[in-house]
């Protein structure tokens, strides 16, 4: 539920979901990219690149089902996606919105809890909502929810032990 104090406007539209998903997807391609570019030596040993070709694949899958199902997003969850993205730390919902990303695409769960964006949005607000919001942040919902995206390894593989490759240097989600 959307609390009376927080201040809702401009509330996020079926565009700005649109926009975060294919972002996400965009992120995805961009680090198989970087990560086929690096030298084998720095892998580990243990590194197997083609489940992570596959695990990337079907995040990728399950994004290309969402995108169609944005505009049937009802607006009481905008407004609900709005109040995640002013009054909940940053980091919070990212991994949160990458948890629910690898359930929903590797099948963890029942594919009829995320067949729509609706679904999956309703998912991570019920996720992210039973932690304590933080203070208000400063910004528009827009911006904020923009930076639930992880610039570079946007699935957290880098941070898998057995890959070993690393997140690369200079770099700031």
């Amino acid at each position: 539920m959307a609390d009376t104090k927080t201040k809702i406007t401009p509330m996020l539209t079926h565009g700005d979901i649109r926009d975060l998903i294919t972002g996400f997807a965009g992120a995805i391609e961009l680090d198989q990219i970087r990560v086929d570019a690096l030298p084998d030596e720095v892998f580990h040993r243990a590194y197997n690149g083609s489940m992570w070709r596959r695990y990337r694949h079907d995040h990728l899958d399950f994004i290309n089902r969402l995108v169609p199902t944005v505009n049937a997003i009802p607006s009481a969850l905008l407004q609900e996606l709005t109040r995640l993205a002013i009054t909940y730390e940053t980091e919070v919902v990212r991994e949160a919105m990458a948890d629910l990303f690898a359930e929903a695409a590797t099948g963890a769960c029942p594919a009829e809890e995320f067949e729509s964006a609706a679904q999956f949005f309703g998912w991570l607000i019920k996720y992210v909502s039973h932690g304590a919001p933080g203070k208000p942040l400063s910004g528009n919902a827009r911006e904020l929810m923009m930076q639930w995206l992880a610039v570079t390894d946007p699935l957290r593989i880098a941070e898998d032990p057995e890959c070993g490759y690393g997140r690369p240097a200079g770099f700031v989600n």
